[in-house]
């Protein structure tokens, strides 16, 4: 029999510290196999965004600091090298918010995400109309200020600036945060297509439980710092704990969380 092959990315027993003080990860960890779309859930607070800056090692900016545990990537830790060592080994985080270039054009930012690389011209010119083909919109709005551009734009614009890396794996914070339901959906149908047919593999941190689990293979959920259950994504959406506590369903019907006294009695991974 053949050896199952190492994750892609592996979070080993990490410990986030921000300003020597505040723990907010407690001994997370989580594996992203190759070619898989991993969809790291819970609510705001619980942890999602440090997880993911612990990886592309922008904590530092924030006084965070990895004091436990270890993070590899490809067989290989990651943990300590500087950001822009982690994007030039395939690692790109696209950053809840949107964030763009705001004075620059849209293909002006898409082109910032070629930075790292050292590849000619030609190929640059070929990958970005790469992603104009996964993006027709920005194609269309290629000359205009990203800055005043729509949400859903602004969010393409950043995906689309992180495709120009050439990344094995991306970091996805938040895709939905502020966007309508629609633009939401063609944005994950978007990065599926990019995961089956340029083969890159995401970590997507997301409040919206339904959505993310509805387009990812495999989930973990973290409260207060910590996984508390993890499975394949179809599992989890089944789970009635998810169902009841993240989707607001139960076989009882639609749940209230204004009963916070029930909402921490039922939860089964509480101590």
């Amino acid at each position: 029999m053949s050896a199952i092959p190492p994750p892609l990315l592996a979070i080993n027993n990490v410990e986030v510290i921000y300003d020597h003080v505040i723990l907010v990860l407690k001994g997370v960890s989580l594996e992203v196999r190759d070619g898989t779309i991993v969809a790291l859930l819970g609510a705001n607070g619980a942890g999602k965004t440090t997880t993911l800056k612990a990886v592309s090692n922008l904590l530092s900016s924030e006084r965070g600091d990895v004091t436990k545990g270890s993070i590899e990537f490809r067989g290989q830790r990651i943990d300590k090298l500087t950001p822009w060592e982690v994007v030039k080994r395939g690692v790109v985080q696209v950053m809840e918010g949107r964030h763009c270039f705001q004075h620059l054009s849209v293909e002006e930012n898409l082109l910032t995400g070629a930075f790292t690389r050292s590849g000619n011209r030609a190929a640059i010119r070929h990958d970005l109309e790469m992603v104009y083909q996964y993006f027709p919109r920005l194609k269309e709005r290629r000359k205009s200020q990203a800055g005043y551009t729509s949400g859903g734009e602004q969010q393409m614009t950043a995906l689309g600036r992180a495709l120009m890396a050439k990344p094995r794996m991306i970091l996805l914070d938040e895709p939905s945060m502020g966007l309508a339901p629609q633009i939401v959906d063609e944005i994950f149908e978007i990065v599926r297509g990019l995961n089956e047919k340029e083969k890159v593999s995401f970590l997507l941190a997301e409040q919206n439980t339904n959505v993310a689990l509805r387009h990812a293979d495999y989930g973990y959920i973290l409260e207060n710092g910590r996984i508390v259950m993890n499975g394949p994504a179809a599992d989890l959406a089944s789970n009635e704990d998810v169902k009841e506590f993240y989707l607001g369903l139960s076989t009882a019907g639609r749940k209230s969380f204004r009963d916070a006294k029930h909402y921490r009695r039922r939860k089964r991974w509480l101590a």
